[in-house]
């Protein structure tokens, strides 16, 4: 499903006394959030005037955000960005946008289910299809998944016997 904005992000807390926020990225790496110049934290546009990695989180100063306590008040929010900024690369999608996807098996059409989780391993990120049957699909493309389609709401797959939860 097409989105307008995708959550990258949560504030977890602040960051010393001169209002900076601590960012726990949604994805492993987070230097991603570093290349935004624009966030939505609470539904309001904020421009950070410093962002930058520290350790495994993302160090943010919010213009008007002087002192901890202020820092402090936006703790436990998410951090947004718009999707039309992203400029991924084609065929690369945010999972956000893949939930809910219908989900068919490209050699004879057939719809398995809707995709309903998305798992991270360290190869690749697994797929569970959720139909009549559950299916696991490896989140590789070209090999599993043939096509994406987020205007048609569809996700093409290649199935092999195993796949199915409930097969020995």
């Amino acid at each position: 499903m097409k989105l307008d904005t995708i959550k990258v992000g949560r504030i977890v807390n602040a960051h010393g006394i001169r209002g900076e926020v601590r960012v726990q990225p949604r994805d492993a790496d987070p230097t991603f959030i570093t290349r935004f110049k624009t966030f939505l934290v609470g539904g309001q546009e904020m421009k950070p005037t410093e962002n930058h990695v520290h350790k495994s989180v993302v160090l943010m100063k919010f213009p008007g955000v002087d002192d901890m306590n202020a820092a402090l008040a936006l703790k436990d929010q998410d951090i947004y960005v718009r999707r039309s900024d992203a400029h991924l690369p084609k065929g690369m999608y945010f999972d956000d946008e893949l939930l809910g996807l219908q989900v068919y098996n490209v050699e004879n059409g057939e719809l398995l289910g809707e995709l309903r989780r998305i798992d991270p391993y360290p190869a690749h990120k697994v797929y569970t299809v959720q139909g009549q049957r559950e299916y696991l699909i490896p989140a590789v493309p070209g090999v599993f998944i043939q096509s994406v389609d987020l205007d048609a709401n569809r996700m093409e797959v290649t199935v092999l016997e195993g796949m199915a939860t409930d097969e020995n």
